[in-house]
């Protein structure tokens, strides 16, 4: 007897930007803003990576990608604390500033329920940010390693005590 376990029709995938694509149809606001230059929202994402910070292409694909993953993980797993160190914080910032995104992933992966971005002000230094990428391999993502490493015990802290807040 074989036994399969259907994962939700919104999260079959673990690639990020297919994630991140998925989600440009529940975007309801502002959408001349999102979708006049015709890019995907990955590719938006990345350019407005680029636009903000200095980086190489390459290196805002791979921190918005764990970005991605992460986001999808706090929701997927709101029992689990879960923490991010400094460069993929950049991304994950990101997603929640270009607000019409960040609504339609949580209509798309959340019910439509806010996921609140609720940071304390000192970093956490207890190795939250290792244990958020192994959690993140668990639940089948396949993490960048280096990303997380950089910053493994120094995480941004943010308060999973507040209901819907990551």
């Amino acid at each position: 007897m074989t036994v399969t376990l259907d994962q939700p029709a919104a999260t079959r995938t673990r690639d990020p930007k297919e994630l991140l694509n998925a989600v440009a149809p529940h975007i309801t606001e502002l959408t001349v803003n999102i979708f006049d230059s015709g890019m995907s929202l990955w590719d938006r994402e990345v350019a407005l990576l680029l636009r903000d910070h200095t980086m190489v292409r390459d290196m805002a694909e791979r921190i918005l990608g764990n970005a991605v993953m992460y986001s999808i993980g706090c929701i997927e797993h709101p029992e689990v604390h879960l923490g991010v160190g400094k460069l993929v914080d950049i991304g994950v910032h990101q997603l929640i500033l270009d607000t019409p995104v960040w609504w339609g992933i949580c209509r798309l992966y959340n019910d439509g329920a806010y996921k609140h971005h609720a940071p304390f002000i000192e970093r956490r230094r207890d190795g939250l940010c290792l244990r958020t990428a192994d959690f993140l391999t668990s639940i089948g993502f396949t993490i960048d390693q280096e990303l997380w490493a950089i910053d493994g015990t120094d995480c941004s802290p943010c308060d999973n005590k507040v209901p819907d807040s990551h």
